[in-house]
Order: C-alpha cells, then structure tokens, then sequence
C-alpha cells in the first residue's frame, strides 16, 4: 500500500529569528527534515508532499529540495493567505498563516493515499516512524504519535503543544497549550501532540467545512488560528472517529529557539554515530 508524508514547512520561524526549517543541524550540513525524510522512508514512506510558502520556494529546494528528492517522490504545495473558501477574503491586518489545519488543507490536491503528517522543524525519531506507518497500512482508523511532555521541552522558552487525553489506547480529545515548559503544572509523564498524525484523504471534506465554520467566527481576530490537533478532536467528538494514539518512547528535538542549536547539533551526532556504529 502507498503511504504518503504530509510535511509542513511553511512556518518563518519567528522565534527562531530566520528560516527555521533549512538551518543546518547535521555534521554534514543536513537539516532536520533530512533526517525525516531518510526515517520515513526507511518505515516504508514512498511519496513526500512539502507545504511551504510560494516566497520560500526557491531557498528551500536549494537548501533541501535536492538531496530530499534524491530519497523520494517530492511535491509541493503552497500554503497562502488568499487560499480561502469562495466568499472570503483576506483582512487587510492579517499576517499570521491560518494554522495547520489550513496547512494540511492546501496539500489537498496532492494526497491520494493514506498519509501521515508532520512538522519540518520537529525530529520525531525513526521509531515514531515505523509504528505510524505500520498503523496506516493496517487500519483505516486515524491515528497520532504520542510523546511524553517532558520529552518534547526546551530550556530556552515555552512550547505550544496538545495535551492529550487517552482512554484504553484512543484519543479522547486534545487541547492545544501554547506556553508550556516543565513548570507549567501539567504532569510531564502526559501524552501530547507533536503534529505526527496518519489519516485518510476522507478527512479533506471535514477540514474544509470545519476552515469554513473557523472563518465565520474569527476572519477578523489576527492572531487566530485554524489549529489542526482541534479540527481532530472535534471530528472525533461530531463522527465518533476512533483516533489510535501510537506512544513513542522517543525524545523531540527541535529548534524553536536559536539557543536550542547547540543542543540538537550534538545530538544528530549523537543519533547518527549510534546508528552507525
């Protein structure tokens, strides 16, 4: 069965101060995407659709584009402001991208087959791979990769994930937190989402009208975001869609923050002398 990797990139990395997802973090200048990719595929991933901005397009497949395409079938496609339902139109105040519910939205047209989704700038480990995958072709229930909260801090700030609440191995719901760290009060042993979702092209049609029901009632509040862990978790709630939360034992990595380089470039060495030894 084909399986497909939904990858999104279109974020600027505001915090980060830059294009966080083509920063080099591997010894050899790869990025993290690179890393996914490569793990992706060796889980049995045989297509990879990138989101990214239109304005982006041409530093990105020159930092990344190229050796990526070298592991696998690439397409892209482009996640802008104007890409709204008819009848809709872009306040003038509005910089903010619409969320990565949105996001998964403008890769419609380019996903045929079950897919799993995930940020760019976030190193998942080769393991979350392989047990996403495996549940894609074995199941037509949704699923997540769970990770425990203190696996996926940074010392440098606060993070936004979904919390998760989990009953006899199925999602429940998830609410998204958006200033998280280790004092936070929220037991770190709690499962929460770092984007890594697998579904179906069937969950299109409910994006769409749900993006459609998220204008009607914020279009005009700038900051607001079509959150994708939400869109979920209210299918879930309105259909009574089964979600399989997949736990991973694995540590996150990522660079929200630019302090946060030193700690993920050592450990990609870390990762990548383990698997070659």
């Amino acid at each position: 069965m084909n399986t497909e990797l939904l990858i999104m990139a279109a974020g600027m990395g505001s915090r980060f101060g830059g294009l966080k997802q083509i920063e080099p973090i591997g010894p050899n200048g790869e990025i993290i995407l690179d890393f996914s990719v490569y793990d992706a595929v060796q889980a049995g991933f045989n297509k990879a659709v990138i989101i990214i901005k239109k304005e982006i397009e041409k530093e990105f497949r020159a930092a990344c584009g190229k050796r990526i395409e070298k592991m696998i079938d690439v397409e892209y496609a482009f996640q802008e402001l104007d890409k709204l339902p008819a009848g809709y139109s872009v306040p003038a105040d509005r910089t903010k991208p619409w969320g990565t519910g949105h996001a998964v939205l403008c890769a419609r047209d380019n996903i045929s087959a079950p897919f799993a989704v995930i940020n760019a700038d976030d190193f998942y480990g080769a393991s979350s791979y392989k047990l996403i995958h495996d549940q894609l072709v074995s199941s037509n229930d949704m699923c997540m990769v769970g990770y425990k909260l203190g696996n996926t801090l940074t010392e440098n700030g606060t993070v936004s994930r979904g919390v998760c609440v989990v009953e006899n191995g199925y999602l429940s719901s998830v609410t998204e937190h958006t200033a998280l760290d280790k004092n936070s009060g929220i037991p770190l042993d709690t499962i929460v989402s770092m984007n890594m979702w697998g579904m179906g092209p069937d969950v299109f049609p409910y994006l769409e009208k749900e993006f459609e029901s998220f204008l009607k009632e914020k279009i005009n509040v700038p900051k607001s975001e079509f959150f994708l862990p939400s869109a979920i978790s209210k299918r879930i709630a309105d259909e009574n869609r089964p979600v399989r939360v997949l736990e991973s034992e694995e540590r996150w990595y990522g660079v929200t923050y630019r302090e946060d380089m030193p700690t993920v470039k050592q450990a990609m060495i870390d990762i990548l002398a383990k698997r070659n030894a």
